[in-house]
This record gives C-alpha cells, structure tokens and sequence, in this order.
C-alpha cells in the first residue's frame, strides 16, 4: 500500500504538528500537501465547503485535524470524510487528544474516533497526545511577567514533543498497513508539574519563572471574557486543567518509541533548543 500512496494532505498543515509532519513526510520522498485557511500550499476552510474538493484532488493519505477552539464539529468532520472516501483518501490519521475515551459528550472527539473506526474503505490511526510542550513557547501558556498562569496545581503532566506527535503520525501515513487500526498516545519520557516545568526554564534561561495557579473558574472565564476562547469551549478547558487537577494526567508510555524507534524529546532537551523563545520575551 506504501507504494500507492503518493499525495498526503495535511490539515492545519501551518500548525504545531501539520508543520513539522509535512516536512518530515518531504524529507521521507512523501509529497505533503499542507492546507489552512493561511499560509498554505491550499486553502482549507472548515466552515467553506467549497475549499474541500480542491484539497482533496489526487490524495490518498489525509492528516485529519478538526476545527480549532470548538466542540462540536462531527458533522462537518463526516461530511469532510464522506469527500475524502470518495475522492480516493484510503487511510487518515486523526490527531486526537489523550484520555480521548474521558472525554466529556458535550466534546465531538469520541464521535471523530467511532466515525473513522465505522468506515471499511479506509483504514485508520489515532494519535491521542499529552498536552504539548510548545504550549509554553507560543501563545497557549506564555511566561508573562515571569509566571506561566494555568489551574492546574500539584498536578503532573507528561508535556511531549510536537515534534514527536509529528513523528508517530508520520510512520502511520508513510506505512499504512502496519498501524492501520493502532491508536498511540504520545507522551514525554517524564511526568511534571508546571511549576517543575517553570523551575526547568529557570535553569535554562537564567531568569526567574514561577508558576501562577487560579481557581479554574476564573481562569476559564477570564478567557472567555478577553476572547480568547469562545463561550462554549470553557468545557474543554474545564476538562484539560481538571484531569491534571486532579491527578490523573497523562504519563509516560513507550508510544512514541514504539512507532519510531526513538526515545521522546525530554523537556530540558525542549527548553535549552528554545530557549529564545523566553528570553525574548523577558521584559513581557
């Protein structure tokens, strides 16, 4: 099947994952075909069905990645499917989210799952990640005023790699067969605290970061009050900061050696490679 696969499109393909996947599938002889709504070789819009069939032209691989900072989005997500069968897809690799199966129902990331598993003319591979490490360098989790702001106590994560997501994805789309049906969670090689993570910037950069902890309330609707996200995704925030609250994160698993050979990125490896991302930003 490896042979007949010659075209992969990869959704969000100017993202933490779809970027760093479609480079590696370029330097694997794999032709890449990145799609957004920005920034891309085509343009993809979730909410322009219009853009489906043109992405989907000669493809027989696609990197499934859903609308961003929603919740509900399986019929759009099917209705994307039923294209991509009949335009000749014959394997996706859906990027999940670890303890997919924990989900609350008010989330579409189950229904994504059984979609793709009720499907016979395509094969599949689910990729269900820990809470990644770039959550620290952009946007999500930034040092602003020296602390990362985040609910999520005591708790402790296993922060992986996007690099290693973008890698177990990959072996699943340059090897179909062989991890057609497998589902991985990639995690790092370590559980932390984010204040365990803060204390590892310190080191690294030398300058003070400390770790903020807010009544998960307060922290979700502040968000939703500055726009950050949209009212209905305070569930899923509720449910990414309370799994850690309370103690059952995610934690470290043999997924990401397993599909590639390779042991997972360590989050002092991640900090010290990125460490400008900090320092430039010190005086925030």
């Amino acid at each position: 099947m490896t042979g007949s696969l010659h075209t992969t499109l990869v959704l969000g393909g100017t993202g933490r994952t779809g970027s760093l996947l479609a480079k590696r599938l370029a330097e694997r002889g794999r032709d890449a075909r990145t799609a957004a709504r920005h920034g891309a070789e085509v343009l993809f819009d979730w909410d322009s069905p219009a853009t489906h069939a043109d992405a989907l032209r000669g493809v027989d691989s696609l990197y499934l990645v859903t609308p961003v900072m929603r919740t509900k989005y399986i019929d759009q997500v099917a209705a994307f499917l039923d294209l991509a069968e009949a335009a000749g897809v014959r394997h996706v690799t859906y990027l999940s989210n670890y303890g997919a199966d924990d989900a609350p129902p008010q989330i579409d990331i189950k229904a994504v799952e059984a979609d793709l598993t009720a499907r016979t003319s395509i094969t599949h591979s689910v990729v269900r990640p820990a809470w990644v490490m770039q959550n620290f360098t952009d946007t999500h989790l930034p040092v602003i005023s020296g602390a990362i702001t985040v609910p999520t106590g005591s708790g402790t994560e296993a922060f992986v790699d996007a690099a290693d997501i973008a890698a177990v994805a990959a072996e699943t789309l340059l090897a179909p067969e062989v991890h057609a049906g497998a589902l991985y969670a990639p995690t790092g090689p370590q559980t932390l605290t984010v204040g365990e993570v803060a204390d590892i910037i310190t080191a690294v950069t030398g300058q003070p970061v400390t770790h903020q902890h807010l009544a998960p309330e307060a922290w979700i609707s502040g968000a939703v009050a500055a726009g950050i996200v949209p009212a209905d995704y305070a569930v899923m925030l509720r449910w990414l900061t309370g799994t850690i609250i309370s103690g059952h994160g995610s934690t470290p698993n043999e997924d990401v050696e397993k599909a590639t050979g390779r042991k997972p990125t360590a989050f002092r490896e991640f900090a010290q490679r990125n460490a400008h991302a900090w320092t430039a930003t010190a005086g925030a």
